[in-house]
């Protein structure tokens, strides 16, 4: 018959988010832009509102319509593979986005430069002292956090809310349900208290958010992995209000795999940046 399907693929309908998505994504670019520089009108704050608020709308609306169509059984197992492909590229982009990080510490750490004032700019600013004292890393007269404290702590809760993400992944994999939603639950509630002991560890942090290269790459870098924590967890809870709705099944739960895998990766990124910022990076510092 003329129209029939005889594949696995899903052909997807036109669909109006796709391009709604990229205007409000356009548009808060554009009140970010207009927030960060002079804006006599101060219309950046709104502008850029009004683009994230279409922009949460549309990843409401669109992955509720891939929820949908999981529940008609367009999710073939074809297509569950496809959609497992697309989920580890968006983690591979993700790793080059830290790998940017990782490199401009590396880089500030292992070829610390002193102070360069061009034509009354500075160009290379690592430190208040002068350009002799500024050929070390740290940089002269920064305190840093002592890493066998608050971060310490942090790592053992990301750890043991990696257990327990597991745990909940194979409770659904055999079926049980209420092991599931328990793990869930844990997982949440770690990563909502790593989040926590971040903003505290901010609040006490020896050394400025800016003015320097040390403080700058600290707080783009762990800053940056802590914007993923509070991504990963608005995730579990998804998936959390999905399992009270009986949404998984041991057959098909792609929405929580991604999860799964997306809070692993965040795990196996606190871990390196324990080890190069806090450990390695303020090695031999005072501790503040």
């Amino acid at each position: 018959m003329a129209g029939a399907k005889n594949h696995d693929y899903h052909i997807l309908p036109p669909n109006i988010w796709p391009l709604f998505g990229s205007f409000a994504a356009f548009v808060m670019a554009i009140g970010a832009v207009r927030w960060m520089h002079d804006d006599i009108y101060n219309f950046g704050p709104l502008i850029f509102a009004i683009g994230l608020s279409a922009v949460s709308l549309t990843f409401f609306a669109w992955w509720g319509n891939v929820i949908k169509e999981a529940h008609e059984g367009h999710h073939t197992p074809v297509v569950q593979l496809h959609m497992r492909y697309g989920m580890i590229l968006f983690i591979a982009s993700e790793v080059m986005f830290f790998v940017g990080w990782f490199w401009s510490w590396f880089d500030f750490s292992l070829f610390p430069q002193p102070i360069e004032i061009v034509d009354g700019v500075v160009t290379n600013y690592i430190g208040q002292e002068g350009a002799a004292a500024l050929l070390q890393w740290p940089p002269k007269g920064i305190e840093v956090l002592n890493a066998f404290e608050l971060p310490l702590l942090n790592t053992m809760i990301l750890l043991c809310s990696g257990t327990t993400i597991t745990w909940a992944h194979h409770s659904l994999i055999h079926g049980d349900r209420k092991s599931m939603i328990t793990g869930l639950w844990l997982t949440i509630i770690l990563g909502a208290l790593f989040s926590s002991i971040q903003a505290y560890e901010y609040s006490v942090a020896p050394f400025p958010f800016a003015g320097i290269n040390y403080s700058s790459a600290f707080y783009m870098a762990t800053g940056f992995h802590g914007f993923h924590v509070l991504v990963g967890t608005i995730f579990l809870i998804v998936c959390l209000a999905r399992a009270y709705k009986g949404h998984f099944t041991p057959q098909q739960h792609f929405g929580f795999e991604a999860a799964a895998w997306y809070w692993h990766f965040v795990d196996v990124v606190w871990l390196f940046l324990f080890i190069v910022v806090y450990v390695w990076g303020g090695w031999g510092a005072p501790v503040h």
